[in-house]
């Protein structure tokens, strides 16, 4: 089902509440972080194993944090840098939405429609029983697929535009994967902030 909108989306599915805001940040702001973050961030381009397969990922990623936790998927091990001021500054307006604390930044460059995240779920560990995930888009609109792990009948996409936010919350990891998949079509980067919270295991 498309759920295309341009307006304020809370929507309560199976094991899964997820809140989409469009317009979190205005043209102007969302243009500015994006010109920001691209320039100031030191992207990687890592090596990730899947299914014993080693590849290069099809996107470039940076992390963030407040307190030097590092985040792992893959069998690739992360490292945070300090958040920037401007990085600072979303997160705050991030966590007074949310009503949640984030204290790790995980950034994603989908330099064109080949650069993609294949279908997963953000279950790692060290994030907890039931994650509240933030995603920030700034950047050229790409849809956002998610399905149900067992009921095939709910399966989503959703238009994750310049400046929106959206919230992931209850018990989606668990039950959900979601996925930004590749296009032919001709199309600019876009750059994704996904917020979370390392917890100490």
């Amino acid at each position: 089902m498309d759920l295309f909108s341009q307006e304020k989306q809370h929507l309560i599915l199976p094991n899964a509440e997820l809140l989409y805001i469009p317009n979190f940040f205005d043209k102007q702001q969302s243009d500015n972080y994006f010109k920001t973050i691209s320039t100031q961030t030191n992207w990687q381009h890592n090596d990730i194993t899947v299914f014993g397969k080693t590849y290069k990922e099809p996107r470039l990623t940076a992390l963030f944090g407040n307190e030097n936790k590092p985040y792992g998927y893959s069998n690739l091990v992360m490292y945070p840098k300090p958040l920037t001021p401007t990085l600072q500054i979303i997160k705050g307006e991030v966590e007074n939405i949310s009503k949640t604390t984030f204290n790790t930044l995980l950034i994603n460059l989908y330099r064109n429609g080949n650069d993609s995240n294949g279908w997963h779920a953000d279950n790692e560990k060290e994030l907890g029983k039931n994650p509240v995930i933030a995603s920030v888009s700034f950047g050229e609109e790409r849809p956002f697929h998610f399905k149900h792990r067992t009921l095939k009948d709910q399966r989503y996409k959703l238009h994750l535009q310049h400046g929106s936010l959206l919230l992931m919350k209850g018990e989606m990891q668990h039950y959900w994967l979601h996925q930004i998949a590749k296009t032919k079509k001709e199309i600019q980067p876009r750059i994704n902030l996904t917020f979370r919270e390392l917890i100490n295991l």
